[in-house]
Formats: C-alpha cells, structure tokens, sequence
C-alpha cells in the first residue's frame, strides 16, 4: 500500500506503472490485476511471484547454470518482444531485481515507473532516467536512444548471471 501523500513525480511514476501493467496482457510480465484508492491509499493487486528477484536468486547462487540462464532470458526476450513492439514501451531499468521468478520457473519483467510509451518502435527518448550501471553508452551520454537500450542492459544481466560478478563499470558523465 502506497499513501498519497507522496512526491507528485512519485504519484506520476506509479500512475505510468499501471498504465503500463494494466495493458500489458503477456505471460512475461508481471500481470497488474487492479488498483484502487481507499482512505487516500493506492492498493495494487499484482500477480503474485513467490520466488523472489532474479537478485535475490543470485545473491543465494553466485552465478547460474547455461541451461537455466537459457531459459531465463529465453523468457524476458519474449517479454521485451512484446513490450518493444507491441505496446512500445522502452523499460529503462532492467536489471535483476526488476526481474521476478515463481515456483514454476517463470520470470516475469517488472517495475514499470521509468518506462516510456514510444509513437512507435522508431521513437526514441532522451530522458535520464533508470539504474546507472545498467544504462548503455547513448543513455549514459545524454544521447538519444531506443528499445535497443533495453537489449544493452539485458546483456549486462546476462553477463552479471552467467559469471556471478558486475564486471563493466560505466564511465562517469561529463
């Protein structure tokens, strides 16, 4: 439960997030079952993930198997699929702990309140937004960038899960 005597950005964040999750219909997002406000509280109902981030997974494992890793972003490429090209939405923070597992296995793309709803998939953003050391170089630079960010970051997970370490330190903007 999240009061309403935040922030206006923040009120704005969590009005993006839910318009992001509420439209979103794809097994590799979390889904967003309702929002409402009560005695001037917001209340979202969110598809329950029991087990945890993808950060919290490695924290306990260190680095994770190929199979398993496979099958992991197997999943979230769909999801950025889907959030790319169907509803043209750049996250702008993947990282672990945005991804979510289940009992099942699943992993499901969270935490929407940094995304952008592009025209289309040719749009691109140049806000500052989003977990510095998972940003690409043209975020980093103030540049203009797109979906591809996405991917960018992505692979900074992979590379993070597969070896157990964060090894790429971004260079610190002018």
């Amino acid at each position: 439960v999240i009061q309403m005597n935040i922030e206006e950005s923040a009120r704005k964040a969590i009005t993006q997030e839910l318009k992001i999750n509420q439209s979103s219909q794809c097994p590799y997002v979390v889904m967003c079952y309702q929002s409402f406000y009560d005695n001037g509280a917001i209340s979202i109902i969110l598809e329950y993930m029991d087990g945890g981030s993808l950060a919290d997974f490695l924290k306990s494992v260190k680095k994770i198997s190929e199979p398993y890793l496979a099958a992991i972003f197997k999943q979230v490429l769909k999801g950025l699929l889907y959030l790319h090209h169907e509803k043209h939405i750049i996250h702008r923070d993947l990282k672990p702990s945005n991804l979510l597992i289940n009992h099942r296995g699943e992993v499901k793309i969270t935490d929407f309140g940094v995304s952008a709803i592009m025209q289309s998939t040719s749009g691109q953003a140049n806000t500052f937004v989003g977990t510095y050391n998972y940003m690409s170089p043209e975020r980093i630079s103030g540049g203009r960038y797109d979906y591809k960010s996405d991917i960018w970051s992505l692979g900074l997970v992979l590379l993070e899960c597969a070896t157990g370490e964060f090894s790429i330190t971004p260079p610190v903007p002018n």
